[in-house]
């Protein structure tokens, strides 16, 4: 589904079709839209339809074939832990080695079955398209090797790059790809768009997901959690808490370095201004969350690191 926001994006890339660049680099804040978009200029990409105007058409046998999530001349390298289906050689392993828990970076391995697939010929006679999502996420053999296919792209292929991060890709990739900047939207638009989600207090969690629609519906479905986290944060024992925590602490930092300085909070967290001289405390505090929020994703002991994000807090 493409958003309202992004549409124009999608418009322009159609204009240009006949002269689009190898490689895309569609990029934006989380929440943004970018992976709706993306898969939209894909199926764009593959649609058969005779009027380029009208695509994608989805009527035509690509576009169904895309829908139905099974287009031959379509591969998406995501981490397995977005994967909307586990990886075959996952499911011919071993009972034991069934349960080791999905990766969360994209692998060299896909990088090279990519290959395979970009240098034979397209089963629909037209492009061949590769999304890779999120970008930042290859490993740094996956990034090598993928930039080898970025810098003599074959014939009739086309990589969809999306990152949420893109200073964290490598130069040399950032450099072989055509930039796609995808803003969040206005307020305004935001707020109607989140309204017709049926989303409660949408201001508050669109504040707090600072402008992005898609991430303020993500957290406003878990209201709850997400308040006991804001307003009382302890430590945690679950592994999927830990990111949670570190962007809490991360957001409160910053709207109590805002308020020191003076200044209305961001994300809209209900931390108390502390005094003017601890604004640099509490901004130094905030990059270290920041920091910390990668970490999350590491094999670490998640009650020790967890406490000792909260310990390390300035005091008020």
């Amino acid at each position: 589904m493409i958003h309202p926001w992004t549409a124009p994006i999608l418009d322009s890339v159609r204009a240009r079709l006949e002269r689009l660049p190898h490689a895309l680099l569609i990029h934006g804040p989380r929440g943004a839209g970018k992976l709706a978009l993306a898969e939209r200029i894909a199926q764009l990409l593959l649609c058969e339809h005779a009027d380029a105007e009208k695509r994608p058409c989805g009527g035509c046998g690509a576009c169904r074939w895309f829908e139905a999530g099974n287009h031959p001349d379509l591969r998406r390298l995501e981490p397995e832990i977005l994967a909307k289906e586990p990886p075959p050689e996952v499911e011919e392993e071993a009972p034991r080695e069934k349960t080791r828990k999905p990766s969360v970076v994209i692998k060299i391995e896909q990088v090279r079955a990519l290959a395979d697939f970009l240098y034979v010929g397209s089963h629909r006679g037209r492009l061949r398209v590769a999304l890779v999502h999120p970008a930042e996420d290859m490993n740094e053999n996956a990034a090598n090797a993928l930039l080898k296919g970025l810098e003599e792209p074959p014939a009739g292929a086309v990589f969809l790059l999306v990152s949420h991060r893109p200073a964290r890709l490598l130069p040399t990739i950032r450099s072989r790809c055509v930039a796609l900047p995808v803003p969040v939207p206005a307020r305004e638009a935001a707020l109607a768009w989140l309204a017709g989600q049926g989303i409660k207090d949408a201001g508050r969690w669109l504040a707090y997901a600072g402008g992005a629609p898609l991430r303020a519906l993500e957290y406003a479905g878990d209201a709850p959690a997400l308040e006991r986290v804001i307003r009382s944060p302890a430590p945690v024992e679950d592994r999927d808490d830990l990111e949670r925590l570190a962007e809490a602490l991360q957001k409160v930092a910053l709207d109590r370095a805002f308020g020191a300085f003076g200044l209305p909070p961001k994300y809209q967290t209900g931390a108390p201004a502390p005094k003017p001289e601890q604004a640099r405390a509490w901004l130094a505090y905030a990059r270290a969350m920041g920091e910390n929020r990668l970490l999350a994703r590491h094999p670490l002991n998640v009650a020790l690191f967890s406490t000792e994000l909260l310990i390390s807090q300035p005091k008020t």
